[in-house]
């Protein structure tokens, strides 16, 4: 008899939902991924033989158990608690094995080309003939409509965060702009998708119906400029590249500790905290100007001393010292710092596990903490085809000779 689920205890506040994910790299896996750490059931869809090439083998690489292959930190750390597959959907049975595993979700994801699935006969229509409550996430550079300069163009993390917006205000004035690492194009267009498909599961579980969401990745990193596109459209001001400082008041910038380097900032009454952290006082009109007038003489003047009595410390001490005068203030931190650190210790954020291929690991923890059901991690992350027996027998019935047949013929 088939399984029903494939995750081996219930945990975690999304237990019970079905995610089917055929995305490659970062944006559209990594949402799935996600909702994985908190209990659902995903299944990650790839290509049999090569996989994910890209996430399977970008950066740093660790050696399997078994001595005769690699896997990469990034899948390590992001592929945990997902049960991986093989499947061709160019070939018609691989297509009705699809629709098996879609008629038993609660979601589906992927990224590809506008028009992709469509044209193999996947459409959302034929989807939904099998599961009309699917909620279908649909993830692309540029949406699934709009100008037809733009749809199908294809895009990675870099491309979105400049058509998007976010890369032109990146970086120092003088220098070319600049991306913001690791991937932070990808890793919002993911939250996009997780909040939007668990927005539309919702729907479909009060109403019956399924729908589709279109989460262009530009949009996604669009949608967190705050307050730029307001600013040129009522006022025909365009950001530009201000480095770490902020626009018509200080201080919000790194420093240069005399072993490290913090970051610092004040907002407000705040201001006056650090004035006085720094032992002078903030009733000086002087000091008062050089609040906001930040291009002043007296604002140049204030930015120097604070840099020089920053400079003279320890970043521990600093940061100690400010924190006391309830300013905002932390090391830039490095991962050594991060894993030593105290409260990273506390928080448990940094966890073991044992990966699939790589054995026994430490990597980043569940976030975010939830009080009655927890997320964890249950089980590491796999090689290519690695649940196809416990996926197409376990959970869809098929005979072993059945599965040996689709091995055989490259379907799976």
């Amino acid at each position: 008899m088939a399984e029903k689920t494939l995750v081996p205890e219930t945990f975690g506040p999304l237990q019970g939902v079905k995610i089917i994910s055929n995305g490659t790299l970062v944006a559209q896996p990594f949402a799935a991924a996600l909702a994985a750490d908190m209990g659902a059931e995903v299944i990650q869809v790839e290509r049999p033989g090569v996989g994910d090439v890209g996430w399977r083998n970008v950066g740093i690489r660790l050696k399997t158990r078994d001595g005769k292959g690699e896997t990469a930190t990034n899948w390590v750390q992001e592929r945990r608690n997902v049960f991986c597959i093989s499947l061709d959907l160019t070939k018609p049975r691989g297509r009705e094995l699809f629709l098996r595993l879609v008629e038993r979700a609660d979601i589906w994801m992927e990224s590809s080309k506008a028009g992709t699935y469509p044209r193999w006969g996947l459409d959302d229509a034929a989807v939904w003939k099998v599961n009309p409550k699917l909620v279908i996430a649909h993830v692309s550079s540029y949406g699934l409509y709009g100008h037809p300069d733009y749809i199908g163009r294809t895009s990675y993390d870099i491309v979105g965060q400049a058509f998007g917006g976010i890369m032109q205000q990146t970086g120092f004035p003088e220098t070319p702009p600049v991306r913001a690492a690791p991937w932070t194009g990808d890793y919002l267009t993911a939250l996009f998708t997780l909040w939007s498909s668990l927005a539309g599961l919702t729907y479909a579980r009060s109403f019956g119906k399924g729908q589709a969401i279109d989460i262009a990745q530009y949009e996604a990193i669009h949608r967190t400029l705050g307050g730029t596109m307001v600013e040129y459209f009522q006022q025909g001001l365009v950001r530009q590249r201000s480095g770490n400082k902020a626009q018509g008041f200080q201080p919000l910038d790194s420093f240069e500790a005399s072993d490290g380097w913090v970051v610092l900032g004040a907002i407000g009454e705040v201001y006056d905290r650090v004035v006085r952290a720094i032992g002078l006082d903030p009733a000086d009109p002087k000091w008062q100007k050089a609040r906001l007038e930040i291009e002043s003489m007296e604002g140049i003047e204030f930015d120097a001393l604070l840099r020089g009595w920053i400079n003279e410390r320890t970043a521990d001490e600093v940061v100690r010292h400010m924190n006391r005068h309830n300013v905002a203030c932390s090391r830039i931190m490095s991962s050594k710092e991060m894993a030593e650190n105290e409260q990273y210790k506390a928080r448990e954020m940094h966890v073991e596990w044992t990966d699939e291929q790589a054995g026994r690991v430490k990597g980043i923890g569940i976030v975010p903490k939830f009080s009655a059901t927890p997320g964890k991690v249950f089980r590491g992350a796999a090689g290519v085809g690695h649940d196809n027996e416990r996926v197409y027998g376990g959970l869809l019935g098929l005979k072993p000779a059945e599965i040996e047949g689709l091995k055989r013929d490259k379907i799976i």
